[in-house]
């Protein structure tokens, strides 16, 4: 077993050493690092802690044998190794600092800047400031569009012009290759004395450039996972590493004779384009485990017994291939299913991510899938008391269910279990489980606006121009801050939020609920407030302009009860049972 000292090693090179390496084609850049965004602040900074001595943060090298997709270039420099090795190392972490290193040093191009020089000049004649607001690396550090007077025209750069000329200002690639050159020139010139502090400069940024040593750490012999999970502590950012990204690079093939080529990333990119709606925009990850689900099911011998990294590691081009066509029909009808037969209008009603995959390998290469059932599952899991599919053990016997679905009758959902007490206690803030199924079974009653009774409250355009819905306190939180009666519940129970449009919710503001009420009460109210599942209580109470002292708690149990009605309607044939763990935990 290989030691873990042995797997993770700090190392350290200078400078010189390791753009040598780099344009020798020793690192490689996977394209799973996105493309640098130049600032020149940020390379003068950078290069402002390197002429300090001070820490610029470890390059993280993968080496490995696993060969991914790859940069071609960086900096305009070419990079890629087209020779057969079976030996890499990947630099996950440091493109940037390696991008102004490279840059600064040999020059290159800066992707949206045409014409730009990025190498980088040093101004001797800038004295030093040990202040710890130190702005002089603004003046110390140049480029050449801070230098260059295009022969005069330009008379801010006059000065700089003449000390560049004389050769204050020299290119950091010239200290580092040419030295003597440079130290000639000012001696010829106005700098002949040796302690001119001009030229102790010179050997100081000498002397950074030829002792400043970059620090390394080398992963070697670590899966996939384990590198993402590295990745992610590491980075100063916290930017994650997602597997999606490895598994694109792995995967990519270039065309070559008859052989077409393969890109992962492309083939998601493109349904997503060709499709419209919420649902094709679910992210990467989740197309990428619910294609390894239907591997799973459909090659069995892939490999991929998880939708873990380490297994998502073992995904090929020709497991993808295999199966994507007919995937790609599976994930349209599953979001037809969520859609149009469940009336969620987007994935953030969808209770947990894994129902994308659980559901779609069920219409993977299904003729007949089975609707009815597919319901009760749904609204099965994402009330069920216990957390039944939050992890992926939980997912594989989801599967097995959903493939047995496949056949009449065979499938069986168990006992269905469900706590008063849950319904009534969980908030809109949670963002859980429990609360999303809550909204999720609001609008699956396709609600209608209260005030304009014919219009649908929930639509894609609706999702699509608010970041959340526009959920209403039917019993306004500052109207039972001020007036709280006998009340023990909480307002902000999910049993006191309906759907309501933007508008009609400005227009209720923290008004009593039976006085706002009165002003949409126009006979159809009472039909439109059952697609809310909101008790006719609310109602009654409203046309009699009495509202009782415990309003709000009574409210909040009759439309617990309308729940309760709803999914044992939705559920029927399963075995059901309620109890209420406010009241009695042993009732479980």
């Amino acid at each position: 077993m290989q030691h873990h000292s042995d797997r993770i090693k700090p190392d350290a090179s200078s400078i010189r050493t390791y753009l040598v390496d780099l344009l020798g084609k020793k690192y490689q850049i996977p394209t799973f690092q996105r493309e640098v965004v130049w600032k020149r602040e940020s390379a003068k900074k950078l290069w402002d802690s390197i002429y300090r001595f001070y820490p610029i943060g470890s390059i993280l090298i993968w080496k490995t044998d696993l060969k991914l997709q790859k940069h071609r270039e960086i900096g305009g420099h070419v990079i890629l190794d087209n020779g057969g090795e079976s030996n890499f190392q990947y630099i996950l972490d440091g493109q940037q600092r390696t991008t102004f290193l490279l840059t600064a040093i040999r020059g290159g191009h800066i992707a949206g800047r045409r014409g730009f020089d990025p190498s980088l000049y040093f101004d001797l004649t800038i004295e030093d400031i040990d202040e710890l607001d130190d702005e002089t690396y603004n003046q110390r550090f140049l480029f050449w569009d801070e230098i260059d007077d295009c022969d005069g025209e330009n008379k801010r750069n006059t000065v700089r012009m003449g000390r560049y000329k004389e050769g204050s200002i020299v290119r950091l690639r010239s200290v580092l290759d040419d030295f003597e050159s440079v130290e000639r020139k000012l001696v010829e010139g106005e700098y002949d004395e040796y302690d001119d502090p001009v030229r102790k400069r010179l050997r100081d940024i000498r002397y950074v450039l030829d002792n400043y040593r970059l620090s390394f750490i080398e992963l070697k012999g670590i899966e996939v996972s384990e590198v993402c999970q590295i990745f992610e502590r590491i980075n100063q950012e916290g930017k994650p590493l997602d597997i999606f990204d490895i598994v694109v690079a792995k995967t990519f093939r270039m065309a070559e004779g008859d052989r077409h080529g393969f890109y992962l990333r492309e083939l998601i990119d493109q349904f997503r384009e060709q499709h419209t709606g919420l649902y094709p925009r679910i992210d990467d990850l989740t197309y990428l485990q619910s294609l390894a689900v239907i591997i799973r099911e459909t090659l069995p011998d892939a490999g991929i017994a998880n939708i873990t990294p380490k297994y998502l590691n073992y995904l090929r081009a020709e497991h993808i291939e295999e199966v994507w066509g007919d995937a790609k029909i599976a994930f349209l009808k599953m979001f037809d299913f969520l859609d149009n037969h469940l009336h969620l209008k987007g994935p953030r009603l969808i209770p947990y991510r894994y129902f994308f995959m659980t559901i779609g390998s069920h219409f993977f290469r299904n003729r007949n899938p089975n609707y009815e059932f597919l319901k009760k599952y749904f609204w099965f899991y994402s009330f069920h008391y216990e957390d039944l599919l939050r992890n992926t053990t939980h997912l594989r016997q989801h599967v097995d269910l959903l493939r047995s679905a496949r056949e009449p009758g065979k499938a069986k959902l168990g006992r269905f279990l469900l706590d008063r007490d849950r319904l009534r206690s969980t908030s809109y803030s949670t963002r859980g489980r429990f609360s999303t199924a809550v909204l999720s079974l609001l609008a699956n009653q396709v609600p209608k606006d209260w005030k304009s009774k014919d219009r649908d409250v929930l639509t894609d355009v609706y999702y699509v121009l608010t970041d959340k819905p526009n959920l209403h306190h039917i019993f306004p939180i500052n109207y039972v801050h001020n007036c709280p009666g006998s009340n023990q519940l909480d307002v902000d129970s999910m049993m006191n939020l309906a759907y309501l449009t933007q508008l009609t919710n400005i227009l209720i503001l923290d008004k009593n609920p039976i006085v706002y009420l009165q002003e949409y009460d126009d006979g159809k109210l009472g039909d439109v407030i059952k697609g809310h599942l909101i008790p006719q209580d609310l109602l009654t109470w409203s046309r009699s302009e009495k509202l009782p002292d415990d309003g709000l708690d009574q409210f909040i149990e009759k439309r617990i009860d309308l729940f309760v009605d709803d999914l044992r309607v939705k559920l029927e044939g399963v075995p059901f049972r309620v109890f209420d763990s406010l009241v009695d935990e042993t009732q479980k």
